[in-house]
C-alpha cells in the first residue's frame, strides 16, 4: 500500500508539472499581443509628450518616469530586458485612438481610470500606479489663495479632451462662477499659454501641476492652491480582447508594488531567494510557477525587480528625488498610511 501511495504521489507531481507547462503554453498561444511583442523584440508604449516624473525624454531621447517604468517592467518580464521599449509620445486627444488602432500595446500616460473609459469598447484599465486629484495653479501675486477666491470671468488653461476639462466645468458650474476655458491639445501649449499670461489659472492633476511648474520661466512666482476638486486614479491601459496580455501588464505593476511591501528591491532581489517568507520567494521566482499562467518563465518577476526596481525605488528616482512631490501622500503603501494595495502574487 505504501508503495502504491508513493507511486500515485509521484504520478500526481508529474501530472502537475505537465499541467503547469501546458497552461503556460496555452496562455502564450492565446495572446496575440505577447506573440507579436516577442517577434518584434520590443514593447510599444504610449506615453505623454513630456511630463517630468511620469514620462519625460531628455535631450538624448532617453525616457524616464513612473509611467515609463511600467512599460520597462513589462519588457523585463516578457523580453528579459527592460530597455527593449519603443516609446510613442501622445497627446490626450490621440492616446486612446493610438491604443485601439494597434499603434501601441500599452498606454502608460497619466490617464485617469473612469467608468465611461473602462466601459468603452476597446479599453481596459489594469491598475493604478498613481493616486492623484485635480487642482489649480495661480500666480502668487494674483491675490488668490483658495479656489473660493475665483470670481466671474476667470480664465483657465487646460488640456483639450480630458477629464480635467470636464471636472473644471463641473467645478465652476457648481460654484455658479462664469469662466473662460482656454484649451490646447498639447500639454506644453497649455504651459506656454499660462506662462505667457493668457489665462488666470492652470488646472490639471496636482502631480502634473507640480511637474509642469518647473518648466515655467519663474517657477517660484507660482503656487498650487490647497484644494483638490476630484479623484484621479492614474494607471496603464491595454486593448480589450487579450486577457493574457492584460494580466501580464497588471501583474508587472503589482509585482513592483508588492516587492516594496516585502522589502525586496533591485539590490537584494537575488539574495531574497533564500528568504523564509513564501510570499517573498514567489516574488523572486524561488517558489511556485507563477510565470506559467502568463506564458512566461519563472524569473519574469525577478527581472522586473532587478532591472526596474520596486515601486518605492521608482517613485524616489523619478518623483521624490527630482523635487516634484517628495511626500508620497496616498501613494504610500497601505502598511504605512497610504492606499497603495495590490492582490497577493500567489
Amino acid at each position: 500500500m505504501f508503495k502504491l501511495i508513493k507511486l500515485l504521489t509521484s504520478l500526481f507531481a508529474v501530472f502537475a508539472v505537465l499541467v503547469t507547462f501546458s497552461t503556460g503554453s496555452m496562455a502564450a498561444g492565446k495572446s496575440k499581443t505577447l506573440k507579436n511583442t516577442t517577434k518584434k523584440g520590443f514593447v510599444r508604449c504610449g506615453v505623454s509628450q513630456g511630463l517630468p516624473g511620469f514620462s519625460n525624454a531628455d535631450a538624448a531621447g532617453n525616457w524616464t518616469g513612473v509611467d515609463v517604468d511600467v512599460c520597462r517592467a513589462v519588457a523585463a518580464a516578457v523580453l528579459g530586458d527592460a530597455s527593449k521599449v519603443k516609446f510613442t509620445p501622445l497627446s490626450a486627444k490621440e492616446r486612446f485612438t493610438a491604443l485601439t488602432s494597434n499603434e501601441i500595446d500599452i498606454l502608460s500616460r497619466n490617464t485617469t481610470w473612469t467608468l465611461s473609459r473602462d466601459a468603452d469598447i476597446g479599453l481596459t484599465f489594469v491598475g493604478v500606479n498613481f493616486y492623484d486629484g485635480q487642482g489649480f495653479m495661480v500666480r502668487k501675486n494674483s491675490g488668490i489663495s483658495s479656489v473660493n477666491d475665483f470670481k466671474d470671468g476667470v480664465s483657465a488653461c487646460t488640456n483639450l479632451g480630458t477629464t480635467t476639462e470636464l471636472n473644471m466645468r463641473d467645478f465652476f458650474n457648481s460654484k455658479g462662477i462664469k469662466y473662460e476655458p482656454v484649451t490646447f491639445e498639447k500639454a506644453d501649449e497649455v504651459v506656454a499659454a499660462y506662462d505667457a499670461g493668457r489665462c488666470d489659472t492652470y488646472t490639471t492633476d496636482k502631480s502634473g501641476l507640480a511637474a509642469q511648474r518647473i518648466k515655467l520661466s519663474n517657477p517660484d512666482d507660482h503656487m498650487v492652491l490647497p484644494e483638490t476638486i476630484s479623484k484621479e486614479p492614474l494607471g496603464p491601459v491595454v486593448r480589450q480582447g487579450d486577457s493574457v496580455w492584460e494580466d501580464i501588464v497588471r501583474w508587472s505593476l503589482n509585482v513592483m508594488i508588492e516587492a516594496e511591501e516585502y522589502g525586496v528591491n533591485s539590490a537584494n532581489a537575488d539574495s531574497m531567494k533564500s528568504s523564509d517568507n513564501p510570499a517573498v520567494k514567489r516574488l523572486v521566482g524561488a517558489e511556485g510557477e507563477l510565470g506559467a499562467a502568463l506564458g512566461l518563465d519563472n524569473d519574469w518577476s525577478l527581472r522586473i525587480i532587478k532591472q526596474v526596481g520596486n515601486y518605492g525605488e521608482s517613485y524616489k528616482r523619478n518623483i521624490a528625488d527630482t523635487g516634484i512631490l517628495p511626500d508620497r501622500g496616498p501613494n504610500e503603501l497601505w502598511t504605512k498610511g497610504g492606499i497603495l494595495y495590490v492582490p497577493p502574487a500567489r
